[in-house]
């Protein structure tokens, strides 16, 4: 996931080998792995009444990994590819301001995949074949974002991507090991979760719409323009509480679930800023924000689902 940290607050000389690995783990997104997790525990809990810790803590753990692992493959990755100029609006990157060594980054995220194989193996003792499944589809995915020869975050598909493993595997993952099934509310929630994270990459990708397109990334803002990722992210930020009654009725939570509905107003007023935020790194802010709207909303539809 991109990180949010505007370059103002970066360090204005060479951080030490500690804050330079911190900054390369872009600590303020990993809560777009994290919540999907709590969302579909929750929902667990709420249909069944019951709650397993350990499957629902390793599979956070295993969800962070993964995503630490992608932002240091992406680190090294597009400043091999030449697509971390000097002209981006982004927070600097460990391995192209030469803080880090291409090859300890690079091996930094093999260790973290590693380390979330690890724990899917735990996780497969639990859920079986279909955790198999999920684990090994979101580790390649989590390569592929930057890696082998046709990147997803080079293509239009990256919203997609994010909303599939961030929302669908990881709200959809979370409740299987709690129920060793699949409900629609799940489904539900899941695009919900995912819709958020879908448009974290929407704010990342629309403010490197220029830089993007002269590295040769045809992303989905590179294609659409800025309008229309007005509309995108609008519509990103909108579906989860469209999708509020729905599961409020498959989950049978009733009025509980109008509590994510206390932040219909900060999405509105997220939406607005977006729109009106000239091309420039405060759109880093902006993603913060976006990422901190999908936590708020997982914390009230999660509390709302086990009240």
């Amino acid at each position: 996931m991109p990180d949010p940290l505007p370059p103002a607050a970066a360090p204005a000389v060479r951080p030490s080998p500690r804050q330079a690995w911190w900054l390369a783990l872009r600590p303020k997104t990993l809560s777009v792995s994290i919540a999907p997790v709590l969302v579909g525990s929750a929902l667990a809990f709420a249909e069944t009444a019951a709650w397993l810790a350990w499957p629902a803590l390793l599979a956070a753990l295993s969800a962070v990994l993964i995503q630490i692992g992608t932002n240091l493959y992406n680190d090294v990755a597009d400043f091999e590819r030449g697509a971390d100029t000097p002209d981006r609006l982004g927070p600097p990157r460990a391995t192209a301001m030469g803080w880090l060594p291409g090859a300890a980054v690079r091996r930094a995220a093999w260790l973290a995949f590693a380390l979330a194989f690890l724990l899917g193996v735990a996780l497969v003792v639990r859920g079986g074949w279909p955790i198999v499944a999920i684990g090994l589809a979101s580790l390649a995915a989590g390569w592929a974002y930057t890696g082998g020869p046709r990147p997803i975050a080079y293509t239009p598909f990256g919203e997609g991507f994010v909303l599939a493993f961030f929302g669908l595997a990881a709200v959809g993952g979370s409740y299987y090991l709690q129920t060793l099934s699949l409900s629609p509310a799940a489904l539900v929630a899941a695009l919900m979760l995912g819709a958020f994270a879908a448009a974290v990459i929407s704010v990342n990708n629309t403010r490197d719409l220029a830089t993007d397109a002269r590295a040769g990334k045809r992303t989905l803002a590179v294609h659409l323009g800025r309008v229309g990722m007005n509309r995108v992210f609008a519509a990103e930020l909108a579906l989860p509480f469209l999708l509020l009654p729905l599961l409020a009725a498959l989950s049978g939570r009733g009025a509980w679930l109008a509590l994510p509905g206390l932040a219909v107003l900060p999405a509105f007023r997220l939406c607005r800023r977006f729109r009106g935020e000239p091309p420039g790194p405060g759109f880093n802010a902006l993603l913060a924000a976006t990422a901190c709207l999908q936590a708020i909303f997982a914390g009230l539809l999660g509390l709302g689902l086990v009240l």
